[in-house]
């Protein structure tokens, strides 16, 4: 597993900690599954904006 540094405002941090709180997971897993979640939604679009 690649371990890296990521900057992220003040209140996304306070939001992401809020909801992992809420859906029982570490704030680790809960960026994880947000990815996941994000990278395999249905009809997504592959093309940067």
């Amino acid at each position: 597993m690649l371990k890296f540094t990521l900057r992220i405002p003040e209140d996304l941090h306070a939001r992401l900690t809020t909801q992992a709180e809420i859906d029982r997971r570490s704030l680790n897993s809960e960026i994880l599954h947000l990815l996941e979640v994000a990278l395999t939604t249905v009809g997504g679009d592959d093309e940067s904006p």
